[in-house]
């Protein structure tokens, strides 16, 4: 068949094979272009990444098998393709990275699965044990909209919702460039509750359990979950809503496996740039923001996508050799381009005085809709979109 994206509501239903096998390559050929200064660094021995199939966790996969040479052990919960209808893009992303650690001749298993669940806390040690591994570097990056608790069987789903009251913000349609007005209610507790129970870090404290309870957890080890800030005008949707409780109970977390920690377990939360995922579409103000803020970061010569923010993570931070620079609340901060008082004046003083008459002067939206079709594995140089192709 041929592919053309399927957008309804800022959401994308397919994506192309070949597209998102191209961007995996891309982002390896990134990491690789740093060999020399990765060579110079101490290395991670075995990694794991919960959530690997897109994003900072696909990016992170690659700088430790890229980059370092590492071992590697990803967990991902992806819909496979079928005859009519193609897989999800983590998915194809999943297969591009195993064809490339293959060739490279790089130890790399991915496991398909819930995360959530006890059997894949299993699995995984299972994997490590049969590549002869332990883990010394964990990165936790999920980001599900529901999660079943692994004791009680009960589901829980996240809500994007602020929290106190109702959110009017600022929107932008990225096909049509059309701005409005979104207006969300705000969450109940129950709401809220059931958001930190999905995105909180009671799971990822469960697999560090898990993994020292099943013998695969190094002396020493090392464990990042990834989490964001933003500026002040996304605050009511974002860090002061429902998504921020449940941040704020990830940064609790990190703080509790260290203070449990007998073999030298070390937990991080690294605040992370903003960037075009999949879900950061459909959440009101913030595709307004990036793309005013990806306009005036490119302008500077600052911007960063997923795979470059985690490069700087592992070569700057993580394994510089020195000690990792932490902000006053304990958390590598990843963000600080972003979050610069100039960049953010300049962001908020055309966020003041932006509407669709000046909006490609101010904005980029264009490229906040490139990027987000990228994911899709659509609008990627080199790939043939008249070509007929397989979903499998």
């Amino acid at each position: 068949m041929i592919l053309k994206p399927m957008v309804r509501n800022n959401i994308c239903l397919n994506a192309h094979p070949l597209g998102c096998a191209k961007e995996t390559e891309r982002q390896i050929a990134y990491v690789r272009k740093h060999a020399d200064s990765y060579a110079r660094l101490k290395a991670p021995k075995a990694v794991l990444v919960v959530g690997c199939s897109t994003g900072y966790g696909l990016a992170s996969r690659i700088a430790a098998a890229f980059g370092f040479g590492a071992p590697t052990v990803g967990v991902s919960f992806e819909r496979s393709p079928s005859d009519t209808k193609t897989g999800t893009p983590g998915w194809y992303d999943n297969r591009a990275f195993e064809e490339a650690a293959k060739a490279a001749r790089l130890p790399a298993i991915t496991l398909d699965g819930d995360a959530y669940a006890k059997d894949m806390k299993s699995r995984v040690a299972q994997a490590a044990r049969d590549l002869g591994i332990k883990f010394d570097l964990i990165i936790y990056s999920l980001a599900s909209p529901v999660r079943t608790d692994p004791e009680t069987g009960v589901m829980y789903k996240s809500v994007i919702k602020p929290i106190g009251g109702a959110y009017r913000g600022r929107n932008v349609d990225m096909f049509t460039s059309a701005l409005s007005f979104a207006e969300v209610q705000g969450a109940t507790e129950e709401e809220a509750a059931s958001t930190v129970k999905v995105m909180g870090g009671e799971d990822w404290e469960l697999w560090m359990d898990a993994l020292r309870a099943e013998g695969v957890l190094a002396p020493d080890a090392t464990t990042v979950a990834y989490s964001y800030i933003g500026p002040e005008l996304s605050w009511a949707i974002y860090r002061d809503g429902t998504i921020g409780r449940a941040k704020d109970h990830l940064e609790g977390s990190a703080k509790r496996i260290n203070q449990s920690a007998k073999d030298g377990l070390k937990a991080y939360v690294s605040i992370n740039k903003a960037v075009v995922t999949r879900s950061s579409a459909v959440i009101p103000v913030i595709p307004l923001y990036i793309s005013i803020l990806f306009k005036v970061m490119k302008e500077r010569g600052i911007h960063e996508d997923c795979v470059a923010q985690m490069d700087r993570l592992f070569r700057e931070r993580l394994y510089s050799g020195q000690k990792i620079p932490l902000d006053g609340e304990g958390r590598i901060r990843l963000d600080e381009l972003e979050m610069g008082a100039q960049v953010q004046a300049e962001v908020s003083a055309r966020m003041a005085k932006i509407n669709e008459g000046n909006l490609s002067e101010l904005a980029d939206v264009t490229g906040f809709r490139s990027e987000f079709l990228r994911i899709h594995g659509f609008e990627v140089d080199g790939v043939d979109y008249n070509a007929e192709i397989s979903t499998t």
